[in-house]
């Protein structure tokens, strides 16, 4: 079965990096690219009518003009319009053509997380069935280094299996946040540290077990490793954007943003890098 991918253009500027990207995907894994462009459902019926044409026109022309910056093959590609509230179209075209991934833009309030959650890369998160790429970086930038923040929840391990599917020529790091109560009143104790370094073991071991068990349900995997740090998920993981950004972060989606994901919030109003957000299941 032909895979495809949906992208949302709204026709900016800033979003051509992701318009490149998704037509590199396409041409990559033989799928077929669906663009939509949402528009206004309280418009005229006239104007309607008369505006699809010109947004279909724009979207060719872009199209032939980001093909012509990247140097890419044209994909088999379905451009149109579809009219309604933009995040609610976006997951409905999702659903009705089973598409394999959902690429968007990046979120354009930067260094304002408290602002993510309203935009409708946070809404479209929240329901899409099927993993969203939140792309920044040029399309011509491979993607050989993938981060893939990791713990024991089913949403980790979600991730970490369409990471391991969708990119088998990619180095993966696997980055595990680890705390261990009582390092700051005793972390000099020699005891305590034997006790603190055999559980770090005890977690690494467990990790290397499910990663294994991941790897050994595909016949295709890339070259990982795994790293431990300690730490607070989020500055452990931001720590590690800054000092070695990778060319792509694989992250896990979880629940409500604006609620509990601080951590999604804080790296999509910051970006370091093409975001690739997976369901919890």
């Amino acid at each position: 079965m032909t895979q495809t991918l949906l992208f949302a253009c709204d026709l900016s500027a800033e979003n051509r990096a992701a318009f490149a990207r998704a037509i590199r995907l396409a041409n990559e894994n033989g799928a077929r690219l669906d663009v939509i462009h949402v528009l206004d459902p309280y418009l005229p019926r006239r104007v309607l009518h008369d505006l699809e044409e010109a947004v279909v026109a724009d979207m060719q022309a872009i199209l032939t003009d980001v093909r012509e910056d990247y140097a890419l093959p044209e994909p088999s590609v379905l451009l149109q319009t579809v009219a309604g509230a933009t995040y609610a179209e976006i997951i409905r075209e999702a659903h009705d053509r089973e598409v394999d991934m959902i690429v968007l833009g990046a979120h354009r309030k930067r260094g304002q997380p408290d602002l993510v959650a309203g935009t409708t890369l946070a809404r479209v998160l929240r329901s899409a069935p099927c993993p969203v790429l939140s792309a920044t970086q040029p399309a011509n930038r491979d993607w050989q280094e993938i981060l893939v923040p990791v713990d024991f929840s089913l949403a980790s391990r979600n991730t970490l299996r369409e990471a391991l599917k969708r990119f088998p020529e990619a180095r993966l790091t696997l980055l595990h946040a680890w705390d261990i109560p009582g390092e700051r009143e005793l972390g000099s104790d020699n005891d305590y540290a034997r006790w603190r370094d055999r559980e770090v073991e005890r977690l690494r071991c467990q990790l290397e077990r499910e990663t294994d068990q991941l790897i050994g349900e595909l016949d295709s995997v890339p070259e990982v490793e795994l790293v431990l740090e300690q730490g607070e998920p989020l500055e452990v993981l931001l720590t590690r954007l800054r000092r070695q950004p990778p060319d792509l972060l694989a992250l896990s989606s979880r629940g409500q943003l604006g609620r509990h994901s601080h951590i999604t919030e804080a790296l999509l109003a910051e970006p370091h890098c093409d975001i690739m957000l997976c369901r919890a299941w």
